[in-house]
């Protein structure tokens, strides 16, 4: 592949805009984090046919099954290289047979990796070419210690000598398969990467198996020290076992790995102790090794529990500084358990937020993911009834999913609105307070929406939502929804139709705690039947104005082509407060039709129209979309 992409470059008059290509195609998504990942830029094939013949992917999956049983026999050959060099006897007796069976497996392997592809640095590109995979391999320390590792040297003895040989040299030339354990090593990071694995199992697992590798490796070399030792009988085993020498191998290995432990947990019974100089050297560094090894094993304990658990201190640090801040503020414990409720459901459903969990993957996927969540529910709510496939997947795209505990508010009577809700599951109380006395007005359940009200007349939120039991909900934006729903058209006179019915379904005590909605419905069911369907949507909405300073009311949808504008029937100078409401219109043909409407509207007539700052207006033409009109 190298070969084809420089050929390429040599080639193209735009040496520089050609795409990298990746081999092969990653079959397994659990094993992406332990793969060769393709570099900016890069496409990944859906096959391996461009690579060259008889190259094997490195990170395919019956390769890697081939590499995980290679660890196999690399355990073994970790403990058989140690065990045969102390027991010099057991190295001619079935364990040969066994050693030379692993060792024609990792001959094999030496023959393979000739055709495994590996990974450029440079241009991180996978190489597939063999002379340059040979050439890379063979000029590298690994070739040499896999041969040396590998060649059955006790063997090779025998077939150019005739005879067997037990020296000590053959049983220190076979700690060189020790070379193969960072097999091992590279196993366990692809295991720990793996989350088909429990990480904390995994990371036990190899804390275990370097403690035994450890008790084992000190346990045989202590024996060596005994059985070449000069006076069998002033050797640490010597003194406890009369003639060990001609003894059991078992029963000797079984001493040599009780020693190590005891020695290694630092117990120190005394039964087995150093005798000569010999062993007193090896006894101190074998103690000052297990320093190391003691605090390496507890460090990784440590970690994992505390790993395991550090969610649970965060919220115990949590919630002690809200309950510190609600203590110093004087806040009422209705309050208070309000806000510990809201912090521990949080903790809980931690997993479960989509913003929390899903912030770090591509928009695509959030999207995707939103759908499959969400979509079902937002097409079951009266506003979004009828409207096009691409409004539900903008809107579901950028909903935010919230949980809340029961008793809790989700939305405050008379707060500013900026976000309204659509419940998908639990249910919440709408209630209202009049004279410092709460009323029930009515209960919302799955799929039902809350908010949309204040948000759609940009008035201050008639009433408050309350949770009745957990509940989780998805919240649109305010202004992401103006921003989506702007440019659809069609779209728009369909919410303003389905809003429309909705409201003349209200109950009569809902309808009381928004005044101008009776009015408003009122002019609705007043228009000619025959223009109804024309005019559907190009209803007169009437807007409290909520800002003191005279912020406009920013409820328009697409699909009108009317200039509106809200009429007020007093002086600019009186200033506007929550009785003196605006009337939201459509703006007429003339200047006497417009004194007719506000007549309509206030009930008295006026001669003059004046804008905000006090001027007078003369011709209709000049107005704007949501200019404030005063007739007196």
């Amino acid at each position: 592949m190298s070969r084809t992409v420089m050929a390429d470059i040599g080639s193209s008059p735009l040496p520089l805009l050609f795409r990298r290509r990746s081999s092969g195609e990653i079959r397994n998504l659990a094993t992406v984090s332990s793969s060769i990942l393709p570099a900016f830029g890069t496409v990944v094939d859906d096959g391996y046919s461009h690579l060259n013949k008889y190259v094997i992917v490195p990170y395919d999956q019956r390769y890697r099954w081939w590499q995980t049983f290679l660890v196999v026999l690399v355990l073994y050959s970790a403990w058989a290289s140690v065990f045969e060099l102390a027991f010099n006897k057991t190295a001619r007796g079935p364990l040969l047979i066994v050693d030379m069976v692993v060792d024609v497996f990792f001959a094999i392997d030496i023959v393979l990796t000739f055709f495994v592809a590996y990974l450029d640095k440079s241009t991180y590109l996978l190489v597939d070419d063999h002379k340059k995979i040979a050439l890379r391999y063979v000029t590298r320390v690994w070739f040499f210690m896999d041969i040396a590792s590998t060649l059955p040297y006790q063997f090779i003895f025998r077939i150019f000598t005739g005879t067997w040989h037990d020296g000590e040299v053959f049983g220190f030339l076979n700690l060189l398969r020790l070379w193969r354990l960072w097999r091992v090593s590279e196993f366990f990071k692809r295991l720990e990467k793996d989350t088909r694995f429990s990480y904390f199992w995994t990371r036990l697992l190899k804390l275990l198996g370097v403690i035994v590798f450890a008790v084992h490796s000190a346990g045989c070399f202590y024996y060596w020290l005994a059985r070449h030792h000069k006076t069998p009988a002033n050797t640490w085993i010597g003194t406890a076992v009369e003639d060990f020498k001609h003894r059991s191998v078992w029963l000797c290995y079984t001493y040599s790995i009780y020693w190590s432990i005891v020695t290694l947990t630092t117990v120190g019974y005394g039964d087995l102790h150093a005798v000569n100089t010999g062993e007193k050297i090896f006894n101190m560094i074998y103690m000052l090794f297990n320093i190391g090894l003691t605090a390496y094993t507890i460090g990784n304990m440590t970690n994992l529990v505390v790993h395991a658990a550090v969610r649970t201190f965060a919220m115990r640090d949590s919630l002690n500084e809200l309950l510190r801040y609600a203590s110093k503020n004087r806040l009422p414990e209705g309050l208070r358990e309000q806000m510990m409720a809201h912090m521990q459901l949080k903790f809980k459903t931690a997993e479960l937020q989509q913003e929390e969990v899903l912030q770090d993957l591509p928009k695509a996927i959030r999207s995707s993911i939103a759908q499959h969540l969400f979509r079902r529910t937002v097409e079951k709510s009266y506003l979004f009834n009828g409207v096009s496939e691409d409004l539900v997947s903008q809107l579901v795209s950028d909903m935010k999913a919230e949980y809340f505990p029961p008793k809790v508010e989700i939305i405050l009577q008379n707060e500013i609105p900026t976000d309204f809700y659509i419940l998908v599951s639990g249910a919440v109380d709408l209630l209202t307070y009049k004279n410092g006395t709460e009323q029930f007005l009515s209960k919302l359940g799955a799929a039902d929406m809350a908010g949309e009200i204040g948000v759609i007349f940009n008035i201050p939120q008639p009433f408050t939502v309350r949770t009745k039991r957990l509940s989780q909900v998805v919240r649109i934006s305010h202004h992401h929804f103006k921003q989506m729903i702007q440019p659809q058209g069609e779209d728009g006179k369909i919410i303003i139709a389905n809003f429309m019915k909705y409201l003349q379904g209200l109950k009569e005590d809902v309808l009381q705690e928004i005044p101008f909605l009776t009015e408003l419905l009122a002019d609705q069911n007043q228009k000619p039947t025959e223009q109804n369907e024309e005019q559907q949507n190009r209803e007169t909405l009437e807007s409290q104005d909520a800002n003191p300073e005279g912020r406009t009311g920013t409820s328009s949808l697409p699909g009108e082509s009317t200039i509106r504008v809200i009429i007020h029937g007093h002086h600019p100078s009186e200033g506007t407060s929550s009785d003196r409401l605006g009337k939201l219109v459509y703006l007429p043909d003339s200047l006497q039709d417009l004194f007719n409407l506000a007549e309509k509207k206030f009930g008295k007539r006026g001669s003059t129209i004046l804008m905000a700052d006090g001027s007078k207006v003369e011709e209709l033409n000049v107005l704007r979309e949501n200019d404030h009109l005063f007739v007196v």
